[in-house]
């Protein structure tokens, strides 16, 4: 069952998050399963500083995988700090899922 975590965070520096987000996305691509399979950022119209973040794993069990390598854990400390308030996460199993065209 594919498993999404939502990340919900305020940030007054997303464009240097966005950099520690890509040069981990680099470093990851050569490594075999686990790893999100997709990501959606999306920042609230009414309070342009709160970012949500849906990432997308294949199953629980490659999302526990990725959380707990140690590449994961440091760059959620980058991360971490360059929010205004610590970030809450969600997890959520994905129970439906369309494509609307």
């Amino acid at each position: 069952m594919k498993f999404v975590q939502i990340i919900d965070f305020e940030t007054e520096r997303m464009d240097e998050m966005r950099e520690l987000i890509q040069e981990a996305e680099k470093r990851a691509a050569g490594r075999s399963g686990g790893g999100p399979t997709h990501r959606m950022v999306l920042q609230d119209r009414n309070r342009s500083d709160r970012y949500l973040v849906v990432i997308e794993f294949e199953s629980y069990e490659d999302a526990m995988r990725n959380s707990n390598d140690p590449e994961t854990t440091k760059m959620a400390e980058k991360l971490a700090a360059l929010c205004t308030r610590p970030p809450s996460f969600t997890d959520c199993d994905v129970r439906e899922m369309s494509e609307l065209k």
